[in-house]
């Protein structure tokens, strides 16, 4: 597996975390627009919180990722 490869998966998983989130917090915004207090808030929150969550490992690979192409550069040079 490549470098590049690492740093696209990890920019993936942040486009489908922030996807996610933008779902999830458009589905609360609805429920609170609307009259109907039986819209369920529950498994909104729930993907929120997941969005968060798949945002911040991706952005810990591409972290990772950045900090080996680092060293990479140092052993190089």
């Amino acid at each position: 597996m490549s470098i590049g490869s690492v740093l696209g998966s990890g920019l993936q998983g942040v486009q489908k975390g922030f996807t996610t989130v933008n779902q999830a917090a458009d589905k609360i915004a609805k429920v609170s627009d609307s009259s109907d207090p039986s819209g369920d808030l529950t498994e909104s929150a729930v993907s929120l919180q997941q969005g968060k969550i798949q945002v911040q490992a991706s952005a810990k690979v591409i972290e990772t990722a950045d900090k080996t192409i680092g060293s990479l550069i140092d052993i190089k040079v």
